[in-house]
């Protein structure tokens, strides 16, 4: 199985505020993030963290990524880069990069921690997956983001906080750019 999610921020107190998260602090969204992370994957499902795993974490990343099942494959976030020279990841990570394509069940698929306008095999039939947005529809590239129906935001927070399918994340997201998902 393949896995997608984003954001998690793990240890990063001002994000539960910042996102309107629905924790009382740091350590309970990290308990709830990886007790759902661990719920659903299996050692044998690959999971791609769009970026922002942690973030002013106190608690070692390497802590953190024992805990975490699944073969993990990182896409470089803004935040990353203040906890990998800290950590040992390549032990942790499959794969590490700042951009990836793969195909999932058939679909061509571009991931990024960025949301992109233009993509490899956009204008036939490919996906952008991002994260780095979070639940935020009051900039200008929210309109663009709404409209597209092959865009998908992996971020925890329209996804409730745990790592989804491709068939889940298309739910999801569906959901949210109507207004209808938790903001």
């Amino acid at each position: 199985m393949i896995y997608y999610t984003s954001d998690t921020h793990l240890g990063h107190e001002n994000v539960i505020k910042h996102c309107n998260r629905p924790f009382k602090d740091a350590a309970e969204m990290d308990r709830t993030l990886i007790s759902n992370w661990n719920s659903r994957v299996t050692d044998n499902d690959d999971v791609y963290v769009l970026g922002d795993m942690m973030f002013r974490n106190k608690t070692p990343a390497e802590e953190y990524l024992r805990k975490l099942r699944g073969k993990k494959h990182l896409i470089i976030g803004n935040h990353d880069r203040s906890w990998m020279p800290k950590c040992d990841y390549e032990n942790y990570f499959e794969s590490v990069d700042n951009l990836l394509y793969i195909v999932d069940g058939g679909r061509q698929v571009v991931l990024c921690h960025y949301p992109m306008m233009d993509w490899p095999h956009k204008r036939s039939g490919g996906y952008m997956v991002f994260g780095h947005i979070h639940n935020n529809t009051v900039d200008e590239y929210w309109p663009l983001i709404r409209r597209s129906e092959v865009m998908f935001n992996a971020g925890v927070d329209v996804n409730n906080y745990m790592p989804v399918t491709f068939e889940e994340m298309v739910i999801n997201n569906k959901l949210f750019k109507e207004g209808i998902a938790q903001r």
